[in-house]
């Protein structure tokens, strides 16, 4: 199967909406001086970058498996001033790698994953793996969309299975994720504390076809690696998705409603 081709700029299309998660949850890692911290399905960088801010002595590895995010992600990098970028004994490097297969070379102060997991078969038995990469008093955070039972998703899936599609697309959806109780007693049972939680952002996105536009940035990356982003193909699918989407998300003088679940996990090694 080839790899789903990643766009970094469709992606920070909505980078305000995106990020939020992402300090919200890393408001809630207490780690005060780490040393070795990693960043598991990085993107584009700009967030793990904020990261190297917030502790400018850290180690701080970025990781993601598609090579034009880690391309966006050095950019930043070299575009950002030295000290906050993680200046010497600390600093920051990006590379191309696969989340499933991580095994990190030495015990880990933090280890965090934004909106990654849901691509992952078998993450819950990585969560595990990954808190056995901790050190003592070390974090592990992530956060998932929780938004698969919203029409963006039943719509695609619908599509995805339909007698047009279903020979070229038919399982090629992947993401699947559990639920916050569902993680705290797994996390629990592996030795940690935990908090875990969900929210649901009422986000009102601008512009025509917003919520196509997002999802272009996400769910449907596999979908249009299959059909070829830019294909006849493509465009027919996006014609009739985006016709759906607008009747489910009407469009209003001030943008459209999206309302988007999501899930977070922190959990502390004791």
């Amino acid at each position: 199967m080839s790899r789903d081709v990643w766009d970094p700029g469709q992606y920070q299309a909505f980078a305000d909406e995106r990020s939020r998660p992402f300090f919200e949850l890393a408001a809630q890692i207490r780690a005060s001086a780490p040393a070795q911290v990693t960043d598991l399905g990085c993107g584009s960088g700009e967030l793990t970058l904020a990261l190297a801010r917030r502790w400018p002595m850290a180690h701080i590895h970025g990781i993601d498996s598609s090579p034009e995010m880690i391309a966006a992600a050095r950019r930043a990098l070299a575009a950002e001033e030295p000290a906050a970028a993680g200046d010497e004994p600390g600093g920051v490097r990006f590379e191309v790698g696969d989340v499933a297969g991580w095994k990190p070379d030495t015990a880990m102060d933090v280890i965090l994953s934004n909106a990654v997991l849901q691509w992952v078969p078998g993450h819950r038995e990585l969560l595990v793996g990954w808190v056995g990469a901790l050190a003592p008093g070390g974090w592990l955070a992530f956060q998932v969309p929780g938004n698969f039972g919203q029409p963006s998703h039943v719509i695609l899936r619908e599509i995805c299975e339909s007698a047009r599609w279903r020979d070229r697309l038919g399982g090629v959806l992947r993401a699947s994720v559990g639920e916050p109780a569902e993680y705290l007693r797994l996390l629990t049972g592996a030795g940690c504390r935990v908090n875990a939680w969900e929210t649901t952002y009422a986000q009102q996105l601008p512009g025509a076809d917003p919520v196509l536009e997002w999802v272009k940035g996400t769910a449907l990356r596999p979908v249009l690696t299959v059909l070829g982003e830019g294909s006849p193909d493509a465009a027919e699918f996006l014609a009739e998705y985006g016709a759906r989407l607008r009747a489910a998300y009407p469009a209003t003088p001030s943008g459209t409603v999206f309302p988007f679940r999501r899930i977070f996990v922190v959990a502390w090694r004791e």
